[in-house]
């Protein structure tokens, strides 16, 4: 038996730079990922199979069709895998979380068979963030997520809390209501520079598609973060703070305020 966690991936930031005539979007991001996130474990199979639990697996309208199930036909082998999934990610979040578990099920197949040499082709047809959560480590994403640069993170180990106002938010909406303004380039400099300098492009579209996602970032602003932002595409904000008991002491305060909220919360790997 083997086990994996799918880590949620948050973009600590994200600037869209134009529209592409294929449809996608031209981008700069920075990737990081919380130590924590959806729960996988793997065993030996005749055949490969999925079975899905947790509290957001209801979300999963078809789990055979999911990203995951994909990502364990993606990779050639000469045996199966069975693996539970227990969805503890909120579905349609901004947190890559089917991205993620496509990531976990590659880690998973490279443990027990390895990888073929173009995987990152096979995890890019996959999604744009699949490559990024394949390796689940801090780096920038360029094109449309799927050119990685690979960097020495300052952030590890750094307090972080997401919420989410359970609301789905689907990706395709909020890049059409961006507002074609390219407001300029990822600023240098390590991670940390990046996210204070940095800001997320899509937070005033998402907010326009849903309003509760200012109410997220203003209660965790109130809890005094060094850094309070929307991830991805929303609906879920993140904040990072200076020591693990302040994040707590954030979580309980939002929690006491707002108890149908979902929470995470973690460190920075």
């Amino acid at each position: 038996m083997l086990t994996e966690t799918a880590y949620a991936k948050i973009n600590l930031a994200l600037h869209v730079r134009r529209r592409r005539e294929d449809g996608y979007h031209e981008l700069e991001t920075l990737f990081a990922f919380v130590d924590d996130g959806d729960h996988l474990v793997a065993r030996a199979s005749p055949e490969d199979r999925l079975a899905v639990s947790g509290e957001f697996a209801a979300a999963l309208d078809d789990p055979f069709g999911n990203i995951a199930a994909k990502a364990l036909t993606a990779l050639p082998r000469a045996e199966g895998l069975a693996v539970e999934l227990e969805k503890r990610l909120p579905v349609a979040a901004g947190l890559g979380g089917g991205s993620a578990d496509a990531g976990a099920v590659f880690r998973l197949v490279e443990r027990t068979h390895g990888w073929p040499d173009d995987w990152r082709e096979r995890a890019a047809k996959l999604g744009a963030d699949v490559p990024a959560c394949v390796l689940s480590e801090t780096c920038i994403g360029r094109g449309t997520g799927t050119e990685l640069d690979m960097i020495k993170s300052d952030l590890t180990g750094t307090p972080v809390l997401l919420v989410n106002p359970r609301i789905s938010l689907a990706t395709g909406p909020v890049f059409k209501a961006w507002d074609d303004i390219d407001r300029g380039a990822l600023p240098d400099g390590p991670a940390s520079q990046i996210a204070r300098n940095g800001r997320n492009d899509l937070e005033a579209p998402a907010i326009s598609l849903c309003p509760q996602i200012a109410d997220v970032l203003a209660a965790l602003r109130n809890t005094s973060p060094w850094l309070a932002r929307m991830s991805g595409s929303g609906a879920t904000c993140f904040a990072l703070y200076e020591t693990a008991q302040q994040r707590d002491e954030a979580a309980h305060a939002i929690a006491a305020q707002e108890p149908d909220w979902w929470q995470m919360v973690g460190f920075l790997r």
